[in-house]
């Protein structure tokens, strides 16, 4: 392809993406899966740049002063030669006019406002209020995996063997890491089940469930069941995982999914009796993921304050459900891929006031006694991992226990 027609092909997917409807990976595959004649590296330029025009989406906006696709990918490519870039060929992209030629010549020149040098909405900035780790979720993600029914050692051999190559992750026992973006899909490690795609944060929140084989254990908002996955391997397929998720269609993967990775002790249940109690009642809670914003940076422009807002209702009424499906000695472990404080300590803080007979488990003991290493933070109430502190997703987990 020429560049022109890369570039056209990046404005029409950046078209769809800033109408901020839908994830900006889905309409990428959705593109590039229609058109089977673009060439690998041409698509890999065409997706590379348009993620970069994400990660880079409000200083672009600031520099135009709109948020237009066209003029956002004209202002990227303000250095360029655009007798070239825009050459107007068949399949490229057009050439300027005389208004985007004004626009471009006069880019807004002022010093940048913090949250737009730091790529973020200023209400979720204000929320955050930590620059540090908003810059840090702008970042690219390593790809992270865990080994699964075979060592680690033996996952990582098998890998270099096909000429992928992964370190340890530091804290999962599990654990392995690229840093560079790797397709697993004609893997055979990965077919034969012997790997699994896991960010490290996901890992040691499964890990701190503290399961066995003779509780009863629930994965509450299990979606594509990532979490039963694991839950399921650490038990060595012992006892029984029952998943659930109110959204049912988010569980349709997961017979297939446990057939690759040869998961045999998770049971679906769509309902809840007034009965039916739990010793580990795990909720990985819907929430504003922004924790994951590294893989998703178009995710802080689609979430509203609205939505937010809603989210933080289904949060505190998933909180009741666990509490209420809960046995005497039971354990609720909450868990979200957000860095805002009310989805995480806020959430706990308000659940304790109103739930006195629950405490939170002392993370510092629960980790060293499952990870056996130093705990690496200082709050034992709650662990929350991010890329400044443990090089993962912003994660958050706690565990509370009826006193």
């Amino acid at each position: 392809m020429q560049i022109s027609a890369k570039y056209q092909a990046v404005l029409e997917i950046l078209e769809k993406v800033l109408q901020d409807q839908y994830p900006a990976d889905n309409i990428i595959k959705e593109y590039v899966r229609a058109r089977k004649y673009i060439g690998s590296k041409d698509r890999k330029f065409i997706i590379n740049t348009v993620w970069d025009i994400i990660r880079h989406r409000s200083r672009l906006e600031f520099d135009c002063g709109c948020c237009e696709a066209r003029m956002l990918l004209l202002t990227y490519l303000k250095d360029e030669d655009f007798d070239i870039a825009a050459d107007g060929s068949e399949y490229g992209l057009k050439p300027l006019d005389k208004p985007e030629k004004e626009k471009l010549a006069h880019l807004n020149q002022d010093v940048y406002p913090e949250y737009i040098e730091n790529e973020c909405p200023k209400w979720l900035y204000e929320k955050i209020n930590n620059p540090a780790l908003v810059a840090a979720l702008n970042t690219t993600a390593a790809a992270d995996i865990r080994a699964n029914f075979i060592s680690r050692e033996d996952a990582k051999n098998k890998l270099q063997k096909e000429g992928l190559f992964f370190s340890f992750t530091p804290y999962s026992p599990y654990g392995l890491r690229s840093e560079e973006r790797i397709n697993l899909q004609n893997c055979i490690a990965y077919q034969n089940g012997e790997i699994e795609v896991q960010d490290e944060a996901s890992q040691l929140g499964a890990i701190l469930c503290d399961v066995r084989a003779d509780l009863k254990i629930i994965d509450y908002c299990c979606g594509g069941g990532g979490k039963s996955m694991m839950l399921g391997a650490l038990l060595n397929n012992k006892g029984t995982i029952w998943a659930h998720d109110k959204n049912v269609k988010r569980m349709d993967g997961l017979h297939d999914r446990a057939a690759r990775l040869g998961i045999k002790n998770i049971q679906v249940t769509e309902t809840l009796k007034p009965t039916d109690l739990f010793d580990r009642f795990i909720v990985d809670a819907p929430c504003s993921g922004s924790g994951t914003w590294r893989r998703s940076p178009d995710a802080k422009y689609r979430l509203t304050p609205k939505q937010l807002k809603a989210i933080e209702q289904a949060q505190e009424e998933i909180l009741e459900t666990a509490a209420a499906h809960l046995t005497d000695k039971g354990r609720i472990v909450y868990m979200t891929c957000s860095v805002l404080p009310e989805e995480n300590e806020e959430r706990i803080e308000k659940f304790l006031t109103a739930h006195p007979d629950f405490v939170t488990v002392d993370m510092q003991k629960l980790w060293e006694r499952k990870l056996e290493q130093t705990y690496p933070f200082k709050e034992t109430h709650w662990l929350k991992c991010s890329p400044l502190t443990t090089g993962t997703d912003g994660f958050f987990v706690c565990v509370l226990q009826r006193k």
